[in-house]
């Protein structure tokens, strides 16, 4: 099963931003998600809903940053992802009258309950400005500043 990395993805691109002074554009930002930039849009027009970021149109317009990032946790922007499924695998549906089917199903379940339920606790817990201020902490070991244009250049 293919893996989904979009929650990855946002918050790669909103840690550019933070990084950034003024508005990035869509096509900016699809190089960083290696993406098309009507994927972007999507995305962030979803972001902009749950009011995250914000945009500006024309000349020098794009997207920029609405909020505190101390206030994000990553938890909020995977519910405005649409939360999408955190664990790739899941319980077998090909003979629901089997008993052992039934009982394996059962044990799984709670067991992945109880893993979303610790994963969401965690991404509760971590702020998009944690993140980005243990970025600005590895900045000087690179020795030179952390670009865009430069980080995803092919």
């Amino acid at each position: 099963m293919k893996r989904n990395s979009q929650l990855s993805g946002v918050l790669h691109v909103l840690l550019h931003m933070a990084e950034r002074q003024g508005p990035m554009t869509s096509d900016a930002l699809s190089r960083a998600m290696d993406t098309n930039p009507v994927v972007i849009r999507r995305i962030m027009a979803g972001l902009r809903d749950h009011g995250y970021v914000r945009s500006e149109k024309g000349h020098g317009g794009g997207w920029t940053l609405a909020q505190d990032l101390s206030k994000v946790t990553l938890r909020d922007i995977y519910a405005a992802i649409g939360c999408p499924p955190l664990l790739a695998i899941g319980n077998r549906t090909e003979s629901p009258g089997c008993l052992i089917e039934q009982e394996v199903n059962a044990a799984l379940a709670e067991a992945f309950h109880d893993a979303e339920a610790l994963l969401l606790a965690r991404l509760a817990d971590v702020t998009l400005a944690s993140l980005s201020n243990a970025v600005r902490g590895r900045l000087p070991r690179r020795g030179r500043p952390h670009d865009l244009e430069t980080a995803h250049a092919s």
